[in-house]
């Protein structure tokens, strides 16, 4: 047992989370999903040996084919040299524990988590989903009210991906499963759905809005301000809202990753991020080059296609996953 594993903090406990799948089951899948990374890492580790300069050139290229990136990955490599040095290890089964720690250390400042009683402090609470295209906006949004429901909390989405037909059906399905209503336009703009939405929500008391938004790139400088509209609209309805700006990140995208964290928090005020696809190809380490060069909360990760595969960010649990522990 690793000494960061043996506690976890308060609420971290996903069986309370989501009653539907055990903690056990959640942490196997998202083991299973960032073994790409997990074995590497464990095979260098456990093949034993003396920690030497071919030891942390082999770790240095991992880190960064894992998507850690080159800042982060020095960082860590700074640090871990200086825990060799203070206890004073020698072999390489040693540095597995104390790589493990320098990590924690830096990813557990994006715990925070979206918690239902802040949720409660305004109604409806509006939270903004935006992103690139492809990135599973619409499917976090069909789990995130999933995930709501399941703390008491109705929800109310609003279609405003109004450029991809297939967006509005996709979110109507979700709708149907969650037994939720969406507000959805044929044609019309973004802003109108949402705002229609909000209103929606206050005359019928709902506790929630979830607003989808078109998949944008970056670089694509009109849609960028297309959705500073968005927001501003809906401070019209609301002064204080959104509540949420929610990014969502394909964890397959790399690098890439944290330049649409930079580009979307400037544009539009990120509070927090949703990383998806965890579930097989993802190296997970991405989510090391954010907290070092960008460092914004990390809401929720998911696993899976099912309603229950999107959970909040445990940063104990995503560090021994990803260094191929055991929970």
């Amino acid at each position: 047992m690793f000494s960061f594993l043996k506690k976890k903090p308060a609420g971290s406990d996903s069986d309370q989370d989501n009653p539907d799948k055990p903690a056990s089951e959640w942490f196997a899948q998202l083991k299973s999903g960032l073994a790409r990374t997990g074995d590497q890492l464990s095979g260098l580790f456990v093949r034993g040996g003396k920690i030497d300069d071919d030891l942390y050139e082999e770790l240095e290229t991992i880190l960064v084919t894992s998507d850690v990136g080159m800042n982060a990955t020095q960082s860590l490599l700074a640090e871990l040299r200086h825990q060799v040095r203070e206890k004073r290890l020698s072999e390489a089964s040693e540095l597995r524990e104390a790589l493990a720690n320098c990590l924690l250390r830096l990813l557990e400042p994006l715990a925070k988590p979206l918690v239902p009683e802040q949720v409660r402090t305004h109604k409806p609470f509006v939270i903004m989903i935006v992103g690139v295209n492809g990135a599973g906006k619409t499917t976090s949004i069909g789990k995130l009210a999933k995930y709501l429901q399941g703390h008491g909390l109705s929800v109310l989405l609003a279609a405003g991906d109004t450029f991809r037909a297939a967006a509005r059906e996709q979110l109507a399905a979700w709708g149907e499963r969650n037994n939720v209503t969406v507000i959805a336009q044929q044609g019309g703009d973004t802003a109108a759905v949402i705002y229609d939405a909000v209103q929606a929500a206050q005359a019928r008391g709902i506790d929630v809005v979830l607003a989808d938004t078109a998949g944008r790139l970056t670089t694509q400088a009109n849609l960028m301000e297309e959705i500073r509209k968005v927001k501003r609209v809906i401070a019209k309805v609301i002064p204080d809202a959104p509540h949420e700006v929610l990014l969502v990140l394909d964890a397959n995208t790399g690098q890439n990753a944290l330049s649409q964290v930079k580009a979307f928090d400037q544009a539009l005020g990120v509070t927090g991020l949703i990383l998806t696809k965890l579930d097989g190809t993802a190296k997970g380490g991405v989510i090391a080059a954010i907290a070092k060069a960008h460092p914004i909360p990390v809401r929720f990760i998911g696993v899976g296609e099912g309603l229950e595969d999107l959970r909040p960010f445990v940063a104990e649990d995503f560090v021994a996953a990803l260094m191929g522990l055991e929970e």
